[in-house]
């Protein structure tokens, strides 16, 4: 099974910029979760966008590499049957013309072997 969650859009505080540090700035976050699906074994989907936003606007990043393995972190500590994740953080108005964004994949399936 895939959920696709596309942009879940907040405010929060993220980035090096003096004014980013002090003024919360939207974010749009798309995740993208395959995962194992077994005697109703399932991924709340409501609960993977609570965390991801919790874990964003607590986290007060300075990087958007530190924000996605945080995020990473935090939804894979509560599913366990997930066996890749794609999560992806966009700001869209750090830059007049452009959105700038960072994603990163993960598969965890080798990971579940060696539990």
């Amino acid at each position: 099974m895939i959920i696709e969650i596309e942009n879940l859009t907040f405010k929060c505080i993220i980035g090096l910029l003096d004014f980013e540090r002090v003024k919360k700035q939207r974010v749009v976050v798309d995740i993208k979760i395959d995962y194992s699906y077994q005697d109703g074994n399932f991924i709340d989907y409501a609960k993977v966008c609570k965390i991801v936003k919790k874990t964003l606007k607590k986290g007060k990043f300075e990087l958007l590499e530190d924000a996605l393995e945080e995020s990473k972190n935090s939804i894979y500590s509560n599913f366990s049957n997930i066996e890749s994740l794609y999560i992806k953080i966009a700001k869209p108005d750090i830059l007049k013309d452009c959105t700038v964004s960072l994603s990163n994949s993960w598969h965890f399936t080798n990971y579940h072997k060696s539990l």
